[in-house]
């Protein structure tokens, strides 16, 4: 069998030529997708950064502990404790102490400023270390030194705490790979010690200069950590955003991978089922010379052997050389951090053997259908001269595909009764429209001859019929562009429906005429707050953001985002989407819980823990509905766990001149003041980079396989059809009515895809706004039109062309 099937490849190279690009390019991805995972399994821990030169530093409780039967839960707090006072005044009796404090800092004198300043004592900065490269220490409250090279001595700045004057700046020393100082980690602000304390009162960590197992004797309180070696890290900002970085690439590659294979099995089958059906003939002349139907399925389970194996080798060997290209992408792109590198000796042989040993799984999958079918075909095939299509469909694909959309039906109103929430998810909007187009790819024979209709003119006659009478040959071209325009509206239209299902729910649930934000995206001074509500003929509530912890079913640690108000003041701003109680009844021994909770009953009590990590019991006074998810707990401000104002909202009284309240507003300095469509707008969820790149990979993928498959289709469709072209030539045909004709007929293959994937996209949008209904948020259904119409074009073109080009030869008169 393999000797046939390796001559029937030589001898029939062009039809196997979409499925051996098709799967080198996906084994090619699966490859760097599988050395990228390897790259993020040994990731290097960061060194110490700002306190790389500390001897100890001593550092808040931070972190939530929990006891549970099944043992120790923990949480990172939202808002560290300070050391407490007791336990500094032991650490000053060993040595020198040196309190940190980090504020961020928004400056707008500079315009080279950059966006992420933060602000230091100065004391602190011997402790990185960073040594001053001009100038010299700050000393007067409006005196600052700068890490890196955007100020120079003399540099005038402003910002929300006053003017201030460069008066040195510093770099790093030992933290580049290339000898000599480095520009720095972070874009440093250093004030006097004095003038850092009065803006950020509250230090959570400290830097000890004595002997650490002294420090570790006078600390009694287990809940404060002591940092020493690589652990002073874990004092830097953020710690571990390496590790959320290579969590959210993971993700990332993870799902292109999926998408790859499922796209890849999709074209290969295409493919094979398709190039088996145009083999009619073939296989009957082999049944009539003897051959089995066993044997007629085996050659074509050996051809995809052959193709497999072929496309799998070239597509490791390919993935070898773009994997150091994506990572440099992502690095360039600041999806990852600059010391990833993917590829090399360290990320072994395992991606390359998964890659591999899939790509061929995925050729023998593909056939298998085809080959079955293959093997049925019956001597009197050998006989056939008819080019139309017998049975639309088979009974075994009808059944397949049938089953196929009942499960997704299933699935889908299933998840809608028990769980409405898990449709909003990412991997769920990603990976449910998968089921039903392959649902929709077995069963697009049925929908050709509907959904085709009369063409005026010759042509358009012609295109129709040849349409319909090749249905399956149509099927095979729509199939991709089924595939390419479900996926760009299914994804994308997920996306801009759950936006603007949040958009509509911050629209119902603002009730102010303004709201307030801090300038520098951090948290409103207090001088600023009493200015504001000292505006006369306003309503002011300030709110904060803030976390409180649960144990759900004694053993499960929940973190829950929640804000702090006052309720009085808050009821008058907003309209929250409440279910049961009333807003009114939340005070300091209560808590207004959304109906996700697992208690959330109005009068139960719950044991909570505050952002700080205080314990306390509270009665559920209100609870509100789920919505979209951004409907979090409510607590007053003794019940913030110190967390500061970031939002006011302000109601202008009956009477009061709405115009001269935003000019007062607006006059309070380093605050925003946005009316309610603008913030309505600012409120509007934005795509992060990684998800965009996602999308914008998951899509390309999609188009760069439907180009393989149409390409591929389409030419051995041209390639099957001289015969008939050649009699319409002999009819009196001209060379631009067939070119027409070919043209016509790619475009009705690729209008019945785009029809069938907006059908798709459609369905999986209407279940979403369903599940938006069921959760009492704004139903709505957007769908992306601009996406759908540049990827509609967009298969348009390949389709036109490819037909376009593989017509072209057949027009030329035979050779004598």
């Amino acid at each position: 069998m393999l000797s046939v099937a390796w001559h029937t490849l030589r001898a029939r190279w062009a039809a196997f030529v979409g499925s051996f690009v098709a799967l080198a390019l996906g084994v090619a991805l699966l490859t760097v997708m599988g050395q990228a995972l390897a790259a993020s399994l040994d990731a290097p821990e960061r060194a110490p950064e700002r306190f790389a030169a500390a001897p100890v530093v001593v550092r808040g409780q931070d972190t939530l502990r929990v006891a549970t039967p099944t043992g120790e839960r923990t949480k990172e707090l939202v808002r560290p404790r300070p050391v407490p006072a007791g336990t500094v005044a032991a650490l000053r009796a060993l040595g020198p102490v040196t309190e940190d404090r980090s504020f961020p800092v928004r400056a707008y004198g500079a315009p080279a400023a950059p966006d992420d300043l933060v602000g230091h004592p100065w004391s602190t900065a011997r402790f990185a270390p960073y040594r001053l490269t001009a100038g010299r220490a700050p000393a007067a409250a409006d005196e600052v030194v700068t890490s890196g090279d955007w100020a120079t001595v003399g540099t005038r700045l402003r910002t929300t705490d006053g003017p201030l004057r460069v008066v040195g700046t510093v770099e790093t020393v030992g933290t580049t790979s290339e000898p000599g100082p480095g520009p720095g980690f972070e874009h440093a602000v250093f004030y006097p010690d004095a003038q850092a304390a009065r803006l950020a009162p509250e230090s959570t960590q400290l830097v000890v200069e004595a002997d650490a197992a002294a420090v570790r004797t006078a600390v009694t309180d287990e809940d404060v950590r002591i940092l020493t070696g690589d652990a002073r890290r874990l004092a830097d900002a953020d710690p571990g955003r390496d590790a959320e970085a290579l969590t959210a690439l993971n993700a990332l590659f993870g799902t292109a991978g999926g998408v790859t294979a499922f796209v890849s099995v999709f074209v290969v089958a295409s493919t094979f089922a398709f190039a088996v059906d145009r083999r009619r003939r073939e296989f009957g002349l082999l049944r009539t010379a003897g051959a089995t139907p066993g044997q007629i399925r085996r050659t074509v389970l050996a051809e995809a052997l052959l193709v497999g194996t072929l496309a799998s080798t070239a597509g490791c060997v390919l993935g070898t050389y773009g994997a150091p290209l994506l990572a440099e992408l992502v690095v360039d792109g600041g999806l990852a951090p600059k010391w990833y590198a993917i590829g090399g000796p360290s990320a072994g042989v395992w991606p390359y053997h998964l890659a591999f040993w899939t790509g061929l799984l995925v050729a023998l999958c593909g056939a298998l259908a085809a080959s079955w079918r293959a093997g049925r075909t019956a001597p009197a095939q050998a006989l056939r001269e008819a080019s139309v299509d017998g049975r639309a469909l088979t009974l075994g694909r009808r059944v397949c595909g049938t089953a196929l959309l009942l499960a997704a039906v299933v699935t889908l109103a299933y998840t809608l009764v028990t769980d409405p929430g898990e449709l909003l998810h990412r991997k769920s909007y990603i990976s449910r429209p998968m089921l039903l187009i392959t649902a929709m790819a077995l069963l697009s024979p049925l929908t050709v001859r509907p959904l085709v209709p009369r063409l005026p003119g010759a042509v358009g006659l012609l295109a129709r019929a040849g349409a319909v009478a090749g249905v399956r040959r149509t099927a095979a071209v729509a199939a991709p562009v089924l595939v390419t325009v479900a996926l760009a509206g299914s994804l994308l239209g997920a996306t801009a429906t759950i936006g603007a299902a949040r958009a509509a729910e911050v629209r119902q649930q603002t009730a102010a005429d303004f709201v307030v934000t801090p300038q520098d995206g951090t948290t409103l001074r207090t001088g600023a707050l009493e200015k504001l509500r000292q505006v006369p003929g306003t309503i002011v509530s300030a709110s904060s953001p803030t976390a409180v912890f649960t144990l759900e079913d004694g053993v499960a640690l929940v973190k829950s985002e929640a804000r702090a108000a006052d309720p009085a003041l808050l009821a008058a701003t907003v309209r929250l989407p409440v279910t049961a109680g009333r807003l009114a009844d939340l005070d300091d021994g209560s808590i207004v819980v959304t109906e996700e909770w697992a208690r959330h009953r109005v009068g139960q009590r719950v044991r909570v823990w505050l952002g700080d990590g205080t314990s306390k019991t509270l009665r559920i006074a209100a609870v509100l509905s789920i919505g979209t998810g951004d409907n979090g707990a409510y607590v007053t401000p003794a019940n913030a766990g110190g967390g500061g104002v970031d939002r006011v909202d302000v109601r202008v009284r009956a009477g009061a001149d709405p115009t001269a309240v935003a000019a007062r507003l607006r006059a309070v300095d380093g605050v925003r003041v946005m009316d309610k469509a603008q913030w309505v707008r600012a409120a509007q969820p934005q795509t992060n980079r990684t998800t965009r790149l996602g999308m914008l990979l998951v899509l390309g993928i999609a188009l760069l396989y439907t180009g393989i498959s149409l390409a591929n289709t389409l030419a051995m469709a041209a390639a099957e059809r001289r015969a008939d072209l050649t009699a319409l030539r002999l009819a009196g045909a001209t060379s631009g009515q067939i070119l027409r004709l070919a043209a016509t007929e790619a475009l009705i293959a690729v209008a019945v895809g785009a029809l069938l994937g907006l059908l798709v996209t459609a369905v999986n949008l209407t279940g979403l706004s369903a599940a938006l209904h069921l959760l009492s948020a704004p139903p709505t259904i957007a769908l992306p039109w601009q996406a759908l119409t540049w990827t509609t074009a967009a298969c348009a073109l390949l389709a036109t062309t490819t037909a376009l080009t593989s017509t072209t030869p057949a027009l030329r008169p035979p050779r004598p």
